[in-house]
């Protein structure tokens, strides 16, 4: 195995080893517009690894997911480094303080805080009450992330439905609207947004994309309550075993306060202006800096503060933190060639597809079907660049952004709702999906595969009613 992996490291180097002999490498011209497409191989490597090998080799995945990232993110950074020298080592200093620290304290701090809140009581699951808490983490999503609400309530609407036979479903639309597509108005809802607003969109901007939210949620919450109530019926009342009642009630209430202070730190780092420091080269806000480290205050003493009864109760781990820290690691070096790429508009070797996509309805397909299958985050923040090379071509990104929010508003709500809505189109789509697929499967559902959540709920139900908003909204 080793052997082999070691070959396939030399063979995919030299896919961009050999272009950037052919360029000359000059560090005096723009990276972007040097780089060949040849070099976006690692980050398509380490997406497609993603996304086949947990269903291919689910043991190997498991054990060895880390080095995966790892392997990938050396195919493109060791030549990157060798041909581009002090060039290539400040575009991955930027993309590891600017875009990947943020993201990982945020999921981190919101994943720790939503652990020590234990919601316990005894309530049945029918139609209505599974669709109030639908709807509760809806709303919740866009302020506590959708990893935060699919965490805080998944194990909730597991016990309240553990007497049903038919509770897929259940489960499924979960994911379509807690762990997706609740999370569509604030940057704290999920994070292609947040790396939006770290790249300048206003923390408010994205309620322009409140009318497709609710759109998009009242017509899945309809159709959960049709089929909920069908399956319903269908149950085997009597089989159901009395238990004692016991009333609601939440432990670790405490963190809520924790949350809020999230969402102020947020809400304050992009709300004030207080200079910069430089890193490496690379300049990152004062204000950035104070909120990150207040992300982890507030993380440390969700720790301390909340008892440990609190988060065995919850069966809190922290490996689906860990497993997305370590992808991500991987994806967001991997990425930095198809960055740099779509930065350089027309210059680079994406300037065929800068050509081709010009309409929202075309971004929203691309960004989002391109979300459903690698990963919604990246893909935002892919096609993000993608539009500031092709309507500002050359202009500073600061400047760029500017202008992007004001004369390109469908523009950006149409990557900004096909990021956020198709990441529920499969399990990969968005990192809470799989998170509550495995939480599910735990507590006993039978959850469909990969294939057979597509054929069964997405397809059907899920890219039927974005078809219907392509005619709507684009």
């Amino acid at each position: 195995m080793t052997k082999k992996l070691i070959f396939l490291y030399i063979a995919l180097s030299f896919c961009l080893i050999i272009p950037c002999i052919a360029l000359g490498a000059d560090s005096s011209t723009e990276i972007g517009s040097l780089l060949p497409l040849w070099s976006i191989l690692p980050f398509a490597g380490i997406l497609l690894s993603i996304a086949l090998i947990p269903l291919v080799f689910p043991h190997f995945w498991h054990d060895h997911f880390t080095k995966v990232s790892f392997f990938w993110a050396l195919v493109f950074a060791i030549p990157f480094v060798y041909f581009f020298k002090e060039n290539a080592l400040r575009e991955i200093a930027h993309i590891v303080i600017i875009d990947y620290i943020p993201f990982i304290l945020l999921l981190w701090s919101l994943f720790t805080v939503s652990g020590g809140i234990h919601i316990k009581g005894t309530f049945k699951g029918t139609p209505v009450v599974n669709s109030i808490i639908l709807l509760i983490g809806t709303t919740l999503s866009s302020f506590i992330g959708t990893t935060g609400a699919s965490m805080l309530l998944i194990r909730p609407i597991l016990r309240s439905n553990s007497w049903r036979v038919y509770k897929v479903h259940t489960i499924v639309f979960f994911i379509f609207l807690v762990s997706n597509i609740g999370g569509s108005l604030t940057p704290l809802g999920d994070p292609p947004l947040f790396l939006g607003f770290l790249h300048g969109v206003p923390f408010f901007w994205t309620m322009n994309i409140l009318p497709q939210m609710m759109f998009a949620s009242i017509v899945l919450l309809f159709i959960y309550f049709i089929l909920d109530s069908h399956y319903y019926k269908k149950e085997i009342l009597t089989a159901v075993p009395e238990a004692e009642k016991e009333p609601i009630k939440i432990d670790g209430a405490h963190n809520f306060i924790f949350l809020f202070g999230i969402i102020g730190a947020v809400l304050f780092s992009g709300s004030v202006k207080l200079g910069q420091i430089n890193f490496f080269g690379i300049s990152q806000t004062i204000e950035n800096l104070m909120k990150d480290a207040i992300l982890i205050l507030i993380g440390v003493a969700s720790l301390v503060f909340t008892r440990k009864e609190i988060r065995n109760n919850n069966e809190f781990s922290w490996a689906p933190i860990r497993e997305v820290a370590y992808l991500f690691a991987g994806i967001f070096i991997t990425i930095i060639p198809a960055l740099a790429i779509l930065k350089a508009g027309e210059n680079g070797a994406f300037h065929w597809l800068i050509k081709l996509l010009d309409s929202p309805s075309q971004y929203f397909w691309t960004v989002g079907m391109l979300s459903s299958f690698l990963d919604n985050a990246p893909t935002y923040l892919t096609f993000f660049n993608s539009m500031l090379g092709k309507f500002y071509p050359g202009m500073p990104e600061a400047s760029a952004v500017a202008l992007l929010i004001i004369e390109k508003i469908p523009h950006l709500a149409s990557i900004s709702v096909g990021a956020v809505f198709m990441g529920a189109n499969t399990y990969i789509g968005n990192a809470p999906n799989f998170m509550v697929k495995s939480i599910a499967e735990e507590a006993g559902v039978n959850m469909p595969s990969f294939f057979g959540y597509m054929f069964k709920y997405s397809i059907p139900i899920l890219v039927v009613l974005f078809i219907l908003m392509t005619f709507i909204f684009y």
